[in-house]
């Protein structure tokens, strides 16, 4: 922050005419929260937000507080003992959105921030006494499966209908908005904050993916981060719990289960799976976050995949990482030691998941439909098959082709 200009030059640089230093410059309503050796400071209403040293967020604060930028320089060279160049200082907070210059068009004179859109939905949902229903019923469901065995999620669940067509096809698009109320969740628990987050629907490869951004997060104290973290998974446990209580007031007096309840047991044991990729903690997942959270660190994740590395290297009698593991954050050297071995338990969790439920699933998947092939069981079913094996078929030629069309690209493509 500091400057090697004299006091005039500071103030009023070449190539800036109209800038006026003993004019009050516009500051929106900003958030200082400390984090780590900075201050993040956030324009909750624009989504801007950066990541400030002490000394520049004290000096936002004096501009915020109405000094002009003349006295806030001077304010800051007094109390550092270092000039600042303010005019440049300002430039850079205006393109952050952080504060709007008087010559500046457009920025002069900032409009009313629009209010949050579904805050007071966000509070009713998330409030003790909601919390304290969700608990609720997610007790009475493992009650009630406990007590009736065939309600226990089990991969073969998921056939809840002997035509493999329907099980794709309705599992496929039954799923979409289970995982945009995962996602929801998470934007009204954000907004439920005052933060502007959203939902976006987007894809990765050909599935159709949700995604919520809550940017202002960063600027929310730690101790109100882990409801808006944790939503998601509350909800997919929440929809368990209502699809297994609504199977069992489904069943039948003779104690079979018609085929809306196997349905809910369908879609119930889906959630599970989704609850279960939270541990895969290898991958950046909302428990991820919420540790990255309660720990203080800055990227753990790559810190503990630079351990991993050097060990295995190690091991291997290839030399080390010891450089790159040198210039990574001190609190994440110390947290990468233990946590590489938990990332380890979570490659072990999905070889569990993928030995347990979609491996079993999947040849009981394609067992079922070769078994049909032979057309003993009926044209209908001859059909079904064939249609399910084309289109699993296709879907793994359509994932190997792009594949296949990026490794080539990166290939291709200059260093």
């Amino acid at each position: 922050m500091s400057g090697h200009a004299g006091t005039d030059q500071v103030i009023a640089p070449a190539g800036e005419p109209g800038f006026d230093p003993d004019r009050q410059v516009q500051v929106p309503r900003l958030s200082f929260l400390p984090e780590g050796d900075g201050v993040v400071v956030g324009n909750a209403d624009t989504d801007s937000y950066a990541v400030l040293p002490t000394d520049g967020a004290e000096l936002l604060r004096r501009l915020a507080e109405g000094m002009t930028p003349r006295a806030a320089a001077a304010w800051y060279a007094e109390t550092y003992g270092e000039e600042v160049d303010i005019a440049e200082l300002l430039a850079d907070l205006a393109e952050l959105g952080l504060v709007a210059l008087p010559d500046t068009a457009g920025l002069s004179t900032p409009s009313a921030p629009a209010p949050v859109r579904w805050q007071r939905l966000g509070r009713a949902l998330f409030s003790p006494v909601a919390l304290l229903a969700y608990a609720a019923l997610i007790v009475a469901a493992v009650a009630v499966a406990v007590a009736q065995p065939d309600l226990r999620p089990h991969y073969r669940a998921i056939f809840f209908t002997d035509y493999l067509t329907v099980v794709t096809i309705v599992l496929a698009v039954g799923q979409w908005p289970l995982i945009a109320l995962h996602e929801s969740a998470h934007a009204l628990a954000g907004r439920r904050l005052g933060l502007r987050s959203r939902l976006t629907i987007g894809y990765r490869l050909q599935y159709l993916v949700f995604e919520t951004v809550m940017d202002g997060l960063v600027t929310v104290p730690r101790r109100k981060r882990w409801v808006p973290m944790l939503a998601g998974i509350g909800v997919d446990l929440v929809v368990m719990a209502l699809l297994t209580l609504a199977a069992a007031a489904l069943r039948e007096p003779d104690g079979s289960l018609p085929l809306l309840a196997r349905l809910c047991l369908a879609l119930s044991f889906g959630a599970l799976l989704r609850v279960a990729w939270q541990f895969f903690l290898y991958l950046r997942t909302d428990l991820y976050y919420l540790l990255t959270l309660v720990l203080g660190t800055v990227d753990l994740h790559g810190s503990a995949s630079v351990l991993l590395r050097h060990r295995f290297r190690r091991l291997t009698g290839r030399p080390g990482l010891d450089q790159q593991w040198a210039r990574l954050h001190p609190v994440d050297r110390r947290t990468a030691r233990w946590y590489s071995w938990v990332m380890v338990a979570g490659y072990a969790a999905t070889l569990a998941t993928l030995a347990f439920a979609i491996v079993p699933a999947g040849i009981h998947f394609f067992a079922e439909a070769l078994a049909e092939l032979d057309g003993r069981h009926g044209t209908d079913n001859l059909v079904d098959s064939a249609v399910v094996l084309v289109l699993s078929v296709a879907e793994l030629a359509f994932v190997g082709y792009l594949a296949l069309r990026t490794r080539r690209r990166a290939r291709t493509t200059p260093a």
